[in-house]
């Protein structure tokens, strides 16, 4: 950050400056960051789409390859492609070996810090030492090339481990999310067939443990493939062991020998299948292979976050069980050797300042987070990042979700003070990595948009017949296969053709998103397609809404569901977190109310306020608006095993069911 970076010293001069900001059409990037940045060149751009399969084997020549490919992209059965399909590679030797080759070996991969404030720095002949140890371990108790091996654990450093010494040996990791109920846990081994399962004695979360390992037992029963349970042992929560299936990870690791070759293979090998949330109850494994998804994984990396491996230090604040984590937090940064940061708690433990202390504390040059965590932060208030000196950031990225434009602004001003590019990216766990983002030494950008496809993407906005659409609003298609691309749903291929390329046919993937496109090309997304409240017939974008609400001064955060109504079909119901300090009665409701009618239409006006200290969100940071829907129409919420503190559904209930409704 350069010496003339401004901090914000009060919520009325942060008003002040983001009135102004609000003015900028187009923010360019910084002339000193333009000048070092990795790729600054708009011919790039032509010379992907001239090329594409050029542009990605060049990207995939970057990497090891035991045997090179010759053929780039098959695309002779759509929508089954290949990519490098007679090339091939590991993993895990691309994340780990090359780099210690290259002397390397001593350079920190991680700097975790634990939810108590421990701290271990890990360095890549670390992860190298214990990754052989554990592939040999899993060798030792049976598990092969093509077995499945689930993985259940926290935010520590034995997560990667797991990961890597997986693909070292051919068998596909199956990462479940840490904050998953155990009957989630039993179903995903079940239908992926896993043969064994990396789990934990115990796992914490805001001063609290949770058993894990007493859990998982309770529901594992019965399911023959699996053989073997490693626990590492983390909080020292009583763990009963089963004899002949149960084995610590420390003494596996102690009793296997120390070195294990990363077995070459081939580029289309599965390197894992990652369970994503489907319009049914039954959830969709997501199948990715290795040299496409690896090749995407790195380049992007590279690129998006303008990476300079020897000075950075690289932090994605979400969680290894998604697949951002996979792509941002272990694949992508450990094939480049750089430094990253992973943390095991959370944004408030066991201070509100805790992130901003972290960042500082390690140097922290490239932090990536959600929309929901930006929105929470402010309305927590300047005062916890002012506390710290952040001078060390140079850029910023966004994941997971649209991004509002106060929430982009905010992110600038506050955290980045107005130096740092802000890198909004699209992208799902089906694509692997990111698709639409802006270069940072490149590409002007626009709060709310995630502006253009990156190099070698090819995006298109297309109507309800398919047709395509220079300008305006419409379906957001993927027109073109892409490396990182997910192969197939796993054990289920029918359904993979019938989810993503049935309307429009075998080369045009459709991403369920909907969209807008603008006179400069820029992509705006505004959410799933069946995110929509239809009003008297009209359908209403539940993103286009909720952006206008948080847009309000006295807004933090807001979700926006339907409940059923007897004359409109359909009314907007909102559930909205005021700033710090402020409380909701009838006037804030109809200033509320007014602005939205102002900004989009009377017809987008909430029919119903609820005031909402917090929001349920999983521990990723993510909205449960499922959740919230099951309490505007009265009934009782669902799942809440996801949430990172379900208690906040209890007061959202009372609200709800004694609210009084605004008229229209």
């Amino acid at each position: 950050m350069t010496d003339n970076a401004k901090l914000v010293q009060s919520a009325a001069e942060l008003e002040r400056l983001l009135d102004d900001l609000q003015k900028v059409e187009k923010f360019e990037p910084p002339a000193k960051f333009r000048a070092r940045a990795r790729v600054r060149d708009p011919g790039v751009y032509e010379v992907a789409a001239r090329d594409p399969e050029g542009y990605w084997a060049e990207q995939a020549r970057q990497l090891h390859w035991d045997r090179p490919f010759t053929t780039v992209l098959d695309d002779s059965d759509p929508p089954f492609f290949t990519w490098f399909g007679d090339g091939t590679l590991n993993v895990s030797y691309n994340c780990l070996d090359r780099h210690i080759e290259a002397g390397l070996g001593d350079r920190v991969a991680y700097h975790w810090r634990g939810e108590e404030g421990e701290e271990r720095a890990i360095t890549y002949a670390d992860l190298h030492r214990d990754v052989q140890r554990l592939a040999n371990g899993l060798k030792d108790l049976g598990v092969g090339r093509g077995d499945v091996v689930g993985i259940f654990l926290p935010m520590i450093p034995e997560v990667v481990v797991a990961m890597l010494a997986c693909a070292r040996i051919g068998a596909p990791h199956n990462v479940v999310f840490g904050g998953f109920a155990p009957e989630s846990v039993r179903e995903r081994m079940e239908v992926s067939h896993a043969k064994a399962l990396i789990t934990v004695d115990g796992a914490r979360r805001k001063g609290r443990t949770a058993p894990i390992k007493r859990e998982v037992d309770r529901v594992m029963s019965g399911l023959t493939e699996l053989r073997s349970i490693v626990v590492v042992r983390h909080t020292g929560a009583d763990c009963p062991m089963q004899d002949g299936r149960d084995v610590f990870y420390d003494d596996l690791l102690a009793r296997s020998e120390p070195v294990c070759p990363a077995e070459p293979l081939p580029a289309e090998h599965p390197l894992f299948i990652l369970y994503s949330s489907g319009s049914t109850a039954k959830p969709k494994g997501i199948l990715h292979t290795t040299g496409g998804y690896l090749t995407g994984v790195a380049a992007t990396h590279r690129d998006v976050f303008d990476l300079r491996p020897d000075s950075d230090v690289f932090w994605c604040t979400a969680d290894v069980g998604w697949v951002t984590g996979h792509s941002y937090i272990v694949y992508g940064p450990l094939a480049n050797g750089c430094t990253s940061v992973m943390f095991e708690g959370a944004p408030d433990y066991p201070s509100k300042d805790v992130w901003w202390e972290i960042i500082e504390r390690y140097g922290v040059t490239t932090f990536y987070t959600a929309p929901t965590a930006v929105r929470v932060c402010m309305k927590w208030g300047i005062e916890y990042p002012n506390r710290h000196d952040l001078s060390s950031l140079r850029l910023l990225g966004s994941v997971g979700e649209p991004i509002n434009p106060k929430a982009w602004l905010w992110f600038y001003a506050v955290i980045g003070r107005q130096q740092c590019p802000v890198v909004d990216t699209w992208w799902q766990t089906e694509t692997g990595h990111i698709m639409i983002a802006p270069l940072p030494g490149l590409t002007p950008t626009k709060p709310g948009s995630a502006t253009l496809p990156l190099p070698g993407v090819s995006a298109a906005l297309v109507d309800l017949d398919g047709n395509e659409l220079a300008e305006g609003t419409g379906l957001l298609v993927l027109t073109r296969p892409w490396p990182g691309m997910l192969r197939t749903l796993y054990g289920d291929d029918e359904r993979y053709v019938s989810t993503y390329f049935d309307r429009f046919g075998p080369r045009t993937y459709v991403v369920g998103d909907a969209a807008r496109r603008d006179s400069d090309g820029y992509f705006w997304i505004i959410g799933r397609t069946d995110d929509v409240i239809n009003v008297s017939g009209h359908r209403l974008s539940t993103a286009e809404v909720e952006s206008a609400i948080v847009a309000h001064e006295k807004v933090a955060e807001a979700a926006v569901v339907a409940e059923t109504d007897q004359v409109t079909g359909q009314a907007i119901v909102a559930f909205v977190t005021l700033n710090a300090d402020l409380r909701g009665d009838d006037q804030v409701a109809a200033e509320i109310r007014e602005y939205v009618g102002v900004r989009i239409g009377k017809l987008a006006r909430p029919k119903s306020i609820i005031w909402a200290e917090d929001l349920p969100k999983t521990r990723s940071g993510k909205i449960m608006r499922r959740l919230l829907r099951d309490i505007a129409d009265g009934r009782e919420p669902g799942d809440v095993t996801t949430l990172g503190d379900p208690s906040v559904l209890h007061q959202l209930q009372e609200r709800a069911a004694a609210r009084g409704k605004a008229t229209s």
